[in-house]
């Protein structure tokens, strides 16, 4: 069953933009809320200034993430979700964006 929420959680992660995916990678790395393994300072920092290179909107203001309603929907199923399954989409997120 977990390896059916990881496969749809990643399913939902291909089909999104490059944007949405740094927007969830870095409201990934800088969660406190799971046992993720990759939420450091160092990752967000990175995610942070490519969402920057590349979105107008999130460089020059504050951010709401919550209207970014994929992103949330991504973020509530990661947290239903065990620790290690957590630690193998952030994986396959991270991975995806480099």
């Amino acid at each position: 069953m977990e390896n059916e929420k990881v496969k749809y959680l990643i399913d939902i992660i291909n089909n999104m933009d490059i944007k949405d995916k740094l927007r969830l990678a870095i409201c990934m790395s800088k969660s406190e809320w799971s046992g993720l393994i990759y939420n450091s300072k160092e990752n967000y920092e990175k995610f942070d200034s490519m969402l920057k290179d590349i979105d107008e909107e999130y460089r020059t203001t504050l951010i709401n993430f919550g209207k970014y309603k994929l992103v949330m929907f991504a973020m509530a199923k990661l947290m239903e979700m065990e620790t290690t399954d957590q630690n193998k989409v952030a994986l396959y997120l991270f991975n995806s964006i480099n």
